[in-house]
């Protein structure tokens, strides 16, 4: 009888202890995905600490999608199944809204159900050429045979802004080029074009593993402040450094060059489990913020936890939003500005109809025109 007694107690402690550790560890019910960029990138690693570090802790298995990026990710992010985050480029967003305002309907269906997390960091813009070439400054690549990066990329957006910017002119089309980072690179070695256009928050993977005889071949052309074509430029990009200290094998000096915003990306969802996980992975985001910075990628240094106020049409997801502000005065942090967004009921999207006009330039690059 005894010896009976005991083993039901120790079943029913074995029980009680299994609940407990069930109990203590989240769920990992939630299957999400992140899109991010090339995979040389930065994106790409930014992807893979917010899996690590934040969605695992969080309870969420999140997996990292390369893609061609920014404009690209945007798409992903609104039509896909399954993706509930995404990296995109400020200038990037800012056409879509732009297109939206001037009347796209498809630029609208995409962009307005999408809701900003944070700000993240700073995207420097390098413009690459060769050794030999004759170029020193950015205001000299105009009529130059350039590479854009892909369509749907953010720097194919970067690119063709900035070259409008600074010549109040689109680059010729007999110019452009579309290359990833990679065949970019084997493209101006050989000669078939003359710049390329690379968007990457330093230090860049594509650059720090590059072998060295491939990088005594190129160098980065440099910002001139005191030109008009520069002045042009900053109505919408931001002076940077590229330097020395990220590439010591290939750089000799700092670099003067533009950068761009980055941002992580997500949907007004609605449903309620969705909603709740979104919520524990703003909590781990908070929570873990300090790892990030130690464990992650350099560029998390350069992350602040804030939620700075947003230019018109740009919004924060709400629950998110409450979230961290809750998290930001915790910490003692200076809480700005104030969103608000109704929560819509999730639904799935359909994708935007296919246009019957010709397509633009812009279109084109934000991947609106029909298939």
């Amino acid at each position: 009888m005894l010896k009976t007694i005991l083993t039901g107690l120790t079943a029913l402690l074995s029980l009680l202890i299994a609940s407990l550790v069930v109990a203590a560890t989240p769920a990992t019910s939630a299957h999400y995905k992140i899109v991010t960029g090339q995979e040389r990138g930065t994106y790409i690693q930014i992807g893979a600490d917010l899996a690590k570090y934040v969605a695992q802790p969080a309870g969420i298995d999140l997996e990292v999608m390369p893609s061609k990026g920014s404009a690209e990710n945007v798409q992903r992010m609104r039509f896909e199944p399954g993706v509930k985050l995404a990296l995109v480029q400020s200038d990037v967003y800012q056409a879509y809204l732009d297109m939206a305002n001037s009347g796209n309907a498809d630029a609208g269906t995409t962009i307005r159900p999408l809701r900003l997390i944070m700000p993240l960091y700073n995207e420097e813009i390098y413009f690459v050429v060769r050794n030999d070439s004759p170029m020193k400054t950015i205001n000299e690549i105009k009529d130059k045979v350039i590479s854009i990066g892909p369509i749907g990329s953010g720097t194919a957006q970067s690119a063709t802004t900035l070259y409008h910017l600074m010549f109040n002119q689109a680059i010729p089309e007999q110019n452009v080029q579309s290359l990833s980072n990679e065949d970019a690179i084997a493209a101006l070695v050989v000669k078939k074009i003359d710049v390329a256009v690379i968007v990457a928050g330093q230090p860049a993977k594509l650059f720090t593993d590059m072998n060295p005889d491939l990088l005594s071949q190129i160098r980065i052309l440099r910002l001139d402040p005191n030109v008009s074509e520069t002045t042009r430029a900053k109505e919408t990009y931001f002076p940077a450094t590229i330097r020395q200290s990220s590439y010591p094998n290939w750089l000799k000096d700092d670099v003067p060059t533009l950068t761009v915003k980055a941002f992580l990306v997500t949907y007004d969802y609605g449903l309620r489990d969705t909603v709740s996980n979104l919520n524990r992975f703003a909590d781990s985001l908070c929570e873990n913020f300090d790892t990030l910075q130690e464990k992650g990628h350099p560029k998390w240094k350069q992350v602040k936890l804030e939620l700075p106020p947003l230019t018109k049409g740009w919004q924060y997801y709400p629950p998110i939003e409450r979230h961290l502000r809750s998290c930001i005065a915790r910490r003692a942090s200076m809480s700005t500005g104030n969103t608000s967004a109704s929560v819509q009921q999730q639904q799935q999207p359909s994708a935007p109809k296919a246009n019957k006009r010709p397509c633009s330039d812009q279109e084109r690059l934000l991947l609106l025109c029909g298939k």
